[in-house]
């Protein structure tokens, strides 16, 4: 008979520290996210995070890893559509509490690098690749013009809103519809 040695590991702890970690860093940044507070708060001991990860940059980069996008249904056969569905998907994401900040700490040089990049590769790449899909597939039918700047017009859609939210607090009506209305007619949209 083989005994068993140690404690059962708790499956759920790395969970929850990831949780907490992803509220922390939305919370407060980078900066003044506290792998204390975080393990506390998580139901655990600063030891038992150490033993998962090795210092405040690598659990920074394990919770923004974890971020679980929504599953998107399929776009409908409507790129017009699709777009405005898109974007108020964006909407209903980027207006979490925590968000934006979320973001402005990913813009601050002391943002480790790492973490960075996979916030760009979970985040931030899966949303510019879904619009530019919906754009090419607009395209590619003949409802925007074949010779588009679909980079730069893919850029336009989500940051508008970063740049309407540094001028103003509230998003002005129907963002999603507006935005995508614009940017089609820029495309030459039919």
């Amino acid at each position: 008979m083989t005994r068993k040695t140690g404690r059962t590991r708790d499956a759920t702890i790395d969970d929850r520290i990831l949780a907490v970690a992803r509220r922390h860093l939305a919370k407060y940044g980078y900066e003044r996210m506290s792998l204390a507070a975080v393990a506390q708060e998580a139901g655990t001991t600063r030891p038992a995070l150490y033993r998962r990860w090795p210092g405040k940059a690598e659990l920074a980069a394990a919770a923004v890893a974890s971020m679980i996008e929504e599953q998107q249904a399929s776009p409908p056969a409507d790129p017009y559509a699709a777009l405005v569905a898109e974007l108020e998907d964006f909407q209903r994401g980027v207006s979490r509490p925590g968000r934006l900040s979320l973001v402005g700490t990913m813009l601050q040089e002391t943002t480790e690098p790492e973490v960075l990049a996979r916030y760009r590769a979970r985040v931030i790449a899966p949303r510019r690749r879904r619009i530019l899909a919906i754009l090419r597939s607009a395209q590619e039918t003949g409802l925007i013009d074949a010779d588009a700047d679909l980079e730069v017009a893919v850029t336009m859609c989500t940051g508008s809103w970063y740049g309407r939210a540094l001028a103003e607090p509230a998003p002005p009506p129907r963002w999603p519809e507006r935005t995508a209305a614009l940017v089609w007619r820029a495309l030459g949209g039919r």
